[in-house]
């Protein structure tokens, strides 16, 4: 699925608008969000979930285990930002990190291993409730829990008392 698909599919574009970012894409070399974030002023917000709508489309197909993953690459992340940036490792494959999320939390995901993690990552998308199981065994804190992946990104500085600065436990 094409990324002017989805947008078209969402009401952001419709498929006129689409072959003129195209047509534009191809003169230009320009990537096709930045087209429609200057040309329609789409959010930046609604491009990266459109994006992260078609990476879960090309990626529904690659089966995950997380309980079988390699501990060593547990320390790449920290508990906090696993549980912030609702990303989980699981092994490196090719010079690669593979990372696990949801595909509602994919654009944050992506936006940190990019900034922060100092390698290449692929991301693999499991449904809240996997990744959830999978975060309170590897990186337990107090207070997290699965309650806290339900909790959208947003809304997470009133979530637990308000208090966004948790301790990690040993």
């Amino acid at each position: 699925m094409r990324l002017g698909e989805i947008l078209v599919q969402s009401g952001c574009l419709n498929r006129q608008q689409v072959e003129q970012i195209l047509a534009e894409q191809r003169s230009s070399a320009r990537p096709f969000g930045a087209i429609c974030e200057q040309r329609y002023g789409i959010d930046a917000s609604r491009i990266e979930q459109a994006w992260a709508t078609q990476y879960a489309y090309l990626t529904r197909s690659v089966p995950v285990n997380l309980d079988d993953h390699d501990p060593a690459v547990e320390s790449m992340v920290s508990r906090r930002q696993a549980w912030q940036f609702r990303i989980l490792p699981i092994r490196m494959d090719d010079g690669a990190l593979q990372l696990a999320t949801t595909e509602e939390d994919l654009p944050r995901a992506l936006r940190f291993a990019c900034r922060i993690i100092g390698v290449p990552v692929f991301f693999v998308l499991v449904s809240r409730g996997e990744l959830a199981g999978a975060l309170m065994k590897r990186y337990p804190m107090v207070g997290m829990d699965d309650s806290f992946l339900e909790c959208p990104t947003w809304e997470r500085g009133s979530h637990h008392g308000g208090d966004d600065r948790r301790r990690e436990s040993a």
